[in-house]
């Protein structure tokens, strides 16, 4: 393959996968990006790159999209954390994802970076840091979107194993900043908290990282990964509690005061599961919200910093940035 070959980003008008693009683009790379039919690509308006459509449940489409490239960067997922049928999300994450390796692996592809999630990864919960190493089995993945990215990781991990993909997996956290359209959960709550609408919340913990650091994860991964190794791609550990009180001091709102015990908001859950099933709205808690809850999502981007050169920057400039893009666009008053 020549110098100019394409690299191919999958969900490039995401969140994540925008950012990835950009990141990209400013290192040199010929972009290829793949969108779904009739997708909102705002977030890739103003990026010069070649177009192809494509959906993780069209596995037809994926032999265009990588055709001729050099490098795949797979960043496409369905990603909500309640669904009413689990199946399709199980089928584009887990069955996509594996077909889009096989034709990448096909077509000659010298290097795919997979965007898995710490969702895969294990927990420890109780404080405690987890890493890479932590042990994880599928019965304590808790929640539809967490199970198909673990078992779409493993799929990735088995064909690395089984017939050389040349495949590097990357974890990240919790991604915040700009470009959020529309929004992410953790978005829609920095947004709640910074428009003074969250009078309450039930404590965690969560891992806080820039969206443009995970970004330059995922290049640096390409440039110095090692084929079959996982690296986490985060940034801070916080409280939610803490969190709260950075967006609120950040936005100049009152913080939330009443941390509510999960016995107060399960009944809340279940009506809004049905509410939601009934009539179509996306729910604003879940009981599967509320048991991922129980534990505290602390992580350690240790090997990365050390094996990749990955330097996430405070979670504040994080946080500020999100707010700042909410706010220009109208999404914030």
């Amino acid at each position: 393959m020549t110098a100019t070959a394409p690299t191919l980003v999958t969900g490039a008008t995401g969140f994540v996968g925008s950012a990835v693009a950009r990141t990209l683009l400013a290192r040199g790379h010929n972009l290829r990006l793949m969108v779904r039919a009739g997708s909102d690509r705002r977030n890739i308006a103003d990026i010069p790159a070649e177009l192809v459509e494509g959906d993780l449940s069209s596995p037809e489409t994926f032999a265009r999209a990588v055709e001729g490239c050099r490098y795949v960067f797979h960043v496409a997922a369905d990603y909500r954390l309640w669904v009413p049928d689990p199946a399709p999300m199980m089928k584009a994450n887990v069955e996509g994802t594996r077909l889009l390796m096989l034709a990448a692996q096909a077509a000659g592809v010298e290097r795919i970076v997979y965007c898995s999630s710490v969702a895969a990864l294990g927990l420890i919960g109780d404080g405690s840091v987890a890493d890479e190493t932590t042990p994880v089995r599928e019965h304590a993945v808790i929640g539809i979107y967490k199970r198909s990215k673990y078992r779409a990781e493993q799929e990735v991990l088995r064909l690395v194993r089984e017939s050389g993909l040349p495949a590097v997996i990357v974890n990240p956290s919790t991604p915040v900043g700009p470009r959020d359209i529309k929004p992410t959960p953790t978005g829609q709550m920095i947004l709640d908290c910074a428009a003074g609408r969250m009078p309450a919340y039930v404590d965690t913990g969560v891992n806080i990282v820039h969206v443009d650091d995970v970004a330059e994860g995922h290049a640096l991964a390409l440039e110095r990964g090692v084929i079959g190794e996982k690296y986490i791609l985060g940034g801070q550990n916080f409280l939610l509690r803490d969190l709260f009180a950075m967006v609120s001091d950040i936005a100049h709102v009152p913080p939330p005061k009443i941390s509510l015990p999960q016995e107060v908001i399960w009944p809340v859950a279940v009506v809004s599961e049905w509410l939601s099933r009934a009539f179509g709205i996306t729910p604003r808690v879940t009981r599967e919200m509320l048991a991922m809850s129980r534990k505290k999502m602390f992580f350690s981007s240790d090997k990365a910093i050390h094996e990749l050169g990955y330097t996430p920057r405070p979670a504040r400039e994080a946080v500020a940035d999100a707010i700042a893009w909410f706010q220009s666009n109208g999404m914030l008053k």
